[in-house]
């Protein structure tokens, strides 16, 4: 089990991390960086916790629940970025509006389908890291039981 304050740094930690992952996927779209990076680095935080405090504590914490189901709801809205496109004769991952069109903003951040794919990739990517953490620490608390 780990110490008292390294349960009270991985709880720290966690609010930090997420900002990060959150900067990752937002600064995508003016320069390096992405949806899978920032759902990676998303999941580090969440597996930190795991870690630390435990499958249960975790669970009764954070909405750990519901990544796996978000992530198949992440899968449907990136397949549906990538393949609306095809319904209007244009190729795969075609994303609106076109190059040189007016793009609607919401602050600094420009709504487009590269935005929604990114964000369906960063969801996907951080439910399928937890579910498969989550499998794994059951498996393993399961297995120390026996």
């Amino acid at each position: 089990m780990s110490s008292v304050v390294t349960r009270v740094v991985a709880r720290m930690l966690l609010a930090p991390i997420l900002v990060v992952a959150i900067a990752i996927l937002v600064k995508g779209f003016a320069d390096v960086g992405d949806g899978f990076s920032a759902g990676v680095v998303a999941a580090l935080g969440i597996l930190l916790q795991y870690v630390t405090l435990g499958r249960e504590e975790v669970e009764r914490t954070l909405p750990v629940r519901l990544l796996p189901h978000a992530a198949f709801v992440a899968l449907l809205g990136a397949l549906a970025v990538a393949l609306v496109p095809l319904s209007r004769g244009d190729p795969i991952l075609t994303h609106s509006p076109p190059a040189g069109a007016e793009v609607t903003t919401v602050g600094k951040l420009e709504l487009m389908t590269a935005v929604a794919f990114d964000a369906a990739v960063f969801v996907l990517v951080l439910g399928a890291v937890v579910g498969i953490v989550h499998a794994v620490a059951r498996a393993y608390e399961e297995m120390e039981a026996t």
